[in-house]
């Protein structure tokens, strides 16, 4: 930064920054119209959430933010500089940084004014419950909207035209909305996605967002907002590097090394939270299946099933014993997917073991199921082991499905649909010997 500008100059033209915004068909549009479309959409999807979407908060004002921050500023200050006005700012008393400063000042303003008005709505429509820690929410706010104004300034130093803006920010929008924990919540996402997504800025913006509804507030977060921190200082250095003043001139050369160092932040922050164990596997909440009452089990109708000798979900007998077998139980005990903190996502990824073997008509399919009963048979408390395989038959979409287990020797990938309805019929035949309504 240079020396503190002339202060009436800079506050007119912060001013000036946010009238022309609303004097924009389309800031109008991206700024508060496609927020409030999300919340309607993530309303509609999850009205049935009580209190509704009181656990999405965090999601939906991340994409508020990530709109403003990666479309509206840049999309602004590039049509300026196409219009020559960047170049005729230089004429001015107070220095050019210090405009893009007031630019991205007011952009944040802008955006806090969006989140507001999103939180008001969700209030208003849904009966949302406001933060229960409303500082912890404004710093939260500060540093993802920090990060995500940086990057937007470097979108803004590498676009030479606003098609090209909307191009750039759709290459980071998209993959935080679709794999990022941001449009997707990360329980659903497969491992793999969870993964990546530590990678990217948009999880940790829902992860220092969220707990500030409903959580702790910030306890605990100081490597997420550092991580925030991080990206969005990397890339505001660049942006500030290779921003252009004047229009038609190309990025150089040395483009490709502030590129470079921009995205080894991000490389840099998902590899300390790898090697640190802050990107285990996020399961879906317990609650599904813990909720679950034994009259509400004694009522599933456990007829019409497939015979244990049927091509249909095989099951080898009570008796089964070999030193092959022996082997296969002990890999099958020990399977890391079987011995999760979730007993109900332990138990369903187990049954989904059965349903992988059975489909790809793996050999030892009957004695895979029958290996699989006496694990969730032996390894869980009863009453456990019913709710779990109860809320599979009623529940099938709910939760993650595994569709291979190569570490098993299961190495085919059959579909996660028919993977989820051949549970189904594994759970009914493990629950009605469990509830002694099937004879061995």
């Amino acid at each position: 930064m240079t020396a503190l500008p002339e202060l009436n100059g800079w506050t007119r033209h912060f001013l000036l920054t946010i009238y022309l915004n609303f004097c924009s068909p389309q800031a109008i549009v991206y700024g508060y119209l496609v927020p409030v479309f999300f919340l309607v959409a993530f309303g509609s999807v999850f009205r049935g959430d009580t209190p509704p979407l009181l656990v999405h908060m965090g999601q939906i004002l991340t994409i508020t933010i990530l709109g403003g921050a990666c479309f509206g500023l840049p999309t602004a200050l590039v049509a300026e500089r196409e219009q020559g006005i960047w170049r005729r700012y230089r004429l001015l008393p107070v220095a050019t940084p210090w405009l893009v400063f007031g630019a991205m000042v007011a952009r944040a303003l802008i955006v806090a004014s969006a989140a507001g008005i999103q939180i008001a709505l969700a209030r208003a429509i849904y009966g949302t419950p406001l933060p229960a820690h409303a500082g912890a929410a404004a710093l939260a706010f500060v540093f993802v909207t920090g990060a995500f104004l940086g990057i937007g300034l470097l979108i803004a130093a590498l676009a030479d035209t606003v098609p090209a803006v909307q191009a750039l920010g759709q290459c980071v929008f998209l993959p935080m909305i679709m794999s990022g924990g941001v449009g997707v919540p990360l329980a659903v996402l497969p491992v793999w996605a969870q993964r990546v997504a530590g990678f990217m800025p948009g999880r940790y913006s829902v992860e220092v967002l969220q707990p500030c509804w409903e959580g702790n507030g910030l306890t605990g977060a100081g490597f997420r907002l550092g991580a925030l921190a991080v990206i969005g200082l990397a890339a505001g250095v660049a942006g500030t590097k290779l921003f252009r003043w004047e229009p038609g001139r190309r990025t150089g050369r040395p483009a490709r090394w502030w590129i470079a160092a921009a995205l080894a932040s991000w490389g840099a922050v998902g590899a300390v939270a790898w090697q640190t164990g802050r990107l285990k596997p996020v399961l879906p909440e317990a609650g599904a299946w813990t909720n679950l009452t034994e009259a509400q089990i004694a009522l599933i109708p456990l007829e019409g099933l497939p015979a244990d000798d049927d091509l249909i979900a095989p099951l080898a007998p009570s008796t089964l014993d070999s030193a092959a077998t022996r082997e296969l139980a002990a890999k099958i005990g020990l399977w890391p997917r079987g011995k999760l903190d979730d007993s109900g996502q332990s138990i369903r990824n187990l049954v989904c073991l059965a349903a992988v073997a059975d489909l790809c008509a793996d050999p030892r399919e009957s004695e895979i199921a029958r290996l699989v009963f006496r694990r969730i048979s032996r390894g869980f408390e009863p009453s456990v082991a019913r709710q779990a395989l109860a809320w599979i038959i009623l529940n099938p979409e709910d939760g993650q499905a595994i569709t291979k287990a190569p570490e098993l020797g299961l190495y085919r990938h059959p579909p996660e649909r028919l993977v989820r309805q051949r549970s189904v019929i594994y759970a009914e035949k493990y629950l009605g010997r469990l509830l002694g309504k099937i004879a061995e």
